[in-house]
């Protein structure tokens, strides 16, 4: 900023050196050519020697002057080319300094240049500029609702976490399931200097509810009218954001802006940039009224104290009801209420640069905000539309969009250097777990895997299943990765019942899963499949902790413990339900058991009974799972004993033994040591054992595993000998802390190992 009023200064003083010095020169120059009261010609052509008037001493003096002429010409010709590279040199080293003190751009809270369409972006002044201390935190408020709107919020916390230098504090308005899912999200996350805290949206819908609301934003569209009275009263000021906006900039220069804030001025809000409000995109449209074009509400400075003393709970109510009767509803939700409000009393308002809100709407004016892509801040996807909005520059938007949705969120858990961050429990907790491992140990990196915080995002499409009121329900649990996508649309054909999907992916994966799902009829039709994202990190596939999260959130009595790979007979569901009522499973430990076979062939014509399936196996179309590689996961099932059965029958646990089963809700967990491929599921039927859980095998049910390529962890077994010796010590540790745990009664664990 300095640098700027320098460079003014010698704009100004070049301006005047051109302007004057030559002036007065000449004018000392036409004084001097006066001898007596009469004019003394320069030209050598009029002054010849002969002239009585001509000595020596005058034609010194001439020769003085004519060198002083040349002298002051020569001199005033340096000053212009200065003064041409100062003109160039001005907008550009603005900008630069710009960036790095995060002066503030002008805007103007004036009504008659808003009328004008004036924005005064790019003016600054020379006295000294408000910055952004480096550890001041930096207040956000968001309205959030719902699934989708969950989403949203990651691409935009991402693009502010990726720009910003300063400590954030998140303030989200969210229902129930929003809060949930992000509460989750940022537990897992675990980004530094972040603080989030949340507000019951519920609550706050009887402030609002008796306003009606055409807007696709329900009645969370409004509550952004009540944050006076929802945020904390310590709370000054805040930076209230819509879902659908992106950072392009660091948002410590949006919060300096609140120092330009003058007199009564306690909202800051960009022009609107449609002519929405000005009346005239159709036939017989009545808008709300606002001055000029109004404004949009996507992004807004709030003045929290100065607007609680000036009663702005009671001004935007009248302001609301008064119109409503004419109006009947609003049509942009909280927005109408706002300019309406801002007609009336023009003075609140502090207008932004529209480069701080650059709207993308189907009939946005923005282009004439922006001549390049160093003046975008904001982006605002304000048309339901969204990515698909028309705009002749929206895939440039479009791409800067997609690089936060799909960029890598773990690399934003940076550290602010210099800044002191508040006391977090769980990350001094893992420090102190790693801290604890010896880096030296060959085995370290499963070691660690044990106590990595992987990233989750719940419910990551739309979920809604009540479960059955006879407390019969059961749900399938399973896990996976992106090379097992094809298999989701099958296994929802098989199950009508409700699903839990841990899927293991990156940022960039997720989104591909997405568009997958949303593009498949079958997905799309099926509300009961809830999506959990455990994002990767790491080199090993936390098998055991996907489990777990999938297991965690589910809301039947019963759950299905499966895998990806097999699809359940037509029918199981129901089937399951039956036996939960039949084997009193409310009442005992028991684990069903649901007999697994599989193919080799990729197209199977699926039995549609027992006896077909019986059938063919005899015939060599179908084998009990695993028994030519790894007969002893499943032979304790007995299925010889199963070909004939007709009513369940209890088996014991033998080394090794890994079935699929039908458990209630409160069963262990599988532990976490165990990742990739080797005894994630047998150390849990072990547990299981532990803990006196009767395994009872189904006679009418039955699973078949469906051929694919090997994972890259079952190679990494079998290729990578240093892979088995420590899978091999983690198990033996896992079986001395069993006998710790469960005492005497464990030590048939060691035993069987040793005879096994």
């Amino acid at each position: 900023m300095l640098g700027i009023c320098r460079g003014r200064r010698k704009f100004l003083a070049a301006s005047l050196t051109i302007l004057f010095v030559p002036a007065i020169t000449w004018i000392y120059l036409f004084a001097g050519s006066f001898e007596d009261g009469k004019p003394v010609s320069l030209s050598p052509l009029e002054s010849q020697p002969h002239s009585p008037r001509y000595t020596a001493s005058s034609q010194r003096e001439r020769e003085s002057l004519e060198v002083r002429v040349r002298e002051v010409e020569e001199e005033n010709r340096v000053l212009r080319k200065q003064l041409s590279l100062v003109q160039s040199r001005g907008p550009a080293h603005h900008r630069g300094n710009h960036s790095k003190t995060y002066s503030m751009e002008e805007g103007t809270g004036d009504s008659e240049s808003l009328r004008a369409g004036i924005v005064a972006g790019n003016s600054s002044e020379c006295g000294q500029q408000p910055v952004v201390e480096k550890c001041e935190t930096i207040h956000v408020a968001i309205v959030c609702a719902g699934y989708n709107a969950s989403r949203d919020v990651v691409t935009l916390v991402k693009s502010v976490l990726f720009h910003r230098r300063n400590p954030l504090h998140f303030h989200l308005i969210a229902d129930a399931i929003a809060k949930q899912i992000l509460a989750t999200l940022f537990q897992t996350w675990m980004v530094p200097a972040v603080r989030i805290d949340f507000y019951d949206a519920d609550e706050l819908k009887s402030e609002v509810s008796w306003i009606p609301n055409k807007h696709y934003s329900g009645i969370y569209g409004l509550m952004k009218l009540v944050l006076t009275k929802t945020l904390p009263s310590n709370l000054e000021r805040v930076i209230v954001l819509d879902t659908d906006i992106t950072f392009a900039t660091d948002i410590a220069e949006l919060w300096a802006v609140f120092h330009k804030f003058k007199g009564q001025q306690v909202l800051g809000l960009v022009e609107n940039q449609s002519d929405w409000y000005l009346g005239n995109l159709w036939k017989n449209h009545r808008p709300w009224p606002a001055l000029g074009r109004g404004y949009n509400t996507g992004v807004i400075l709030l003045l929290l104290d100065k607007l609680r003393k000036m009663k702005w709970e009671q001004m935007w109510r009248l302001t609301a009801e008064r119109e409503l009767m004419s109006m009947l509803s609003t049509s942009l939700a909280d927005q109408d209420i706002f300019n309406a409000v801002i007609k009336q009393n023009p003075f609140l308002v502090y207008q932004l640069p529209c480069f701080w809100n650059v709207q993308l709407s189907d009939h946005t004016r923005s282009e004439q905000c922006y001549r390049d892509v160093s003046d975008l801040k904001v982006i605002h996807w304000n048309s339901p539309k969204k990515l698909r909005v028309k705009n002749k520059h929206v895939e440039f938007f479009r791409n800067l969009y997609l690089t936060f949705l799909e960029y890598d969120g773990n690399l934003l858990r940076r550290e602010l250097f210099g800044c002191p961050s508040e006391a977090d429990v769980n990350s001094e907790n893992l420090q102190k777990q790693l801290s604890e491992l010896d880096e030296d140990d060959l085995c370290y990196e499963f070691r660690r895997e044990r106590f990595t915080v992987h990233r989750t995002h719940l419910y990551f499409l739309h979920y809604e299943y009540e479960p059955a009121s006879d407390n019969t329900d059961v749900t399938l649990v399973a896990q996976l990765s992106m090379d097992r996508l094809q298999m989701l649309e099958a296994i929802c054909k098989h199950w009508e019942g409700p699903i839990s999907l841990a899927l293991y992916l990156s940022d960039a994966e997720a989104q591909q899963f997405l568009r997958y799902a949303q593009g498949s009829e079958v997905l799309m039709s099926r509300h009961n499949v809830g999506y959990h994202i455990v994002y990767k990190e790491g080199q090993f596939y936390p098998v055991n902790l996907l489990r777990n999260v999938a297991m965690k959130h589910i809301s039947t009595p019963y759950m299905f413990l499966s895998d990806i790979d097999f699809l359940p007979m037509y029918g199981l569901y129901e089937y399951l339900r039956k036996s939960v009522i039949q084997l009193d499973l409310a009442n005992t430990k028991k684990a069903l058991i649901v007999p697994a076979f599989e193919t080799l062939r990729y197209r199977l014509s699926f039995p549609k009974s027992k006896a077909e399936l019986l059938s063919m196996l005899d015939m060599g179309t179908l084998f009990t799972f695993r028994y030519h590689v790894w007969t002893k996961g499943h032979a304790p099932t007995n299925f010889a004993k199963w070909r004939t059965a007709t009513t369940p029958y209890r088996v014991e646990w033998e080394a090794d033994f890994e079935p699929y089963v039908v458990v209630r809700k409160d069963c262990p967990e599988y532990d976490r040591r165990f990742v990739g491929f080797g005894w994630n599921k047998v150390a849990h039927i072990m547990e299981l054992d532990a803990q006196e859980y009767e395994f009872t095998v189904l006679p009418n049910a039955y699973m078949i595993h469906m051929p694919h390529a090997p994972s890259f962890d079952i190679t990494k077994f079998r290729s990578n000998k240093q892979y088995r010796i420590c899978l091999k010590t983690l198990k033996e540790e896992f079986q001395q802390d069993m006998s710790r745990h469960y005492g005497f009664a464990a030590l048939k664990y060691l035993t069987a190992e040793n005879n096994s």
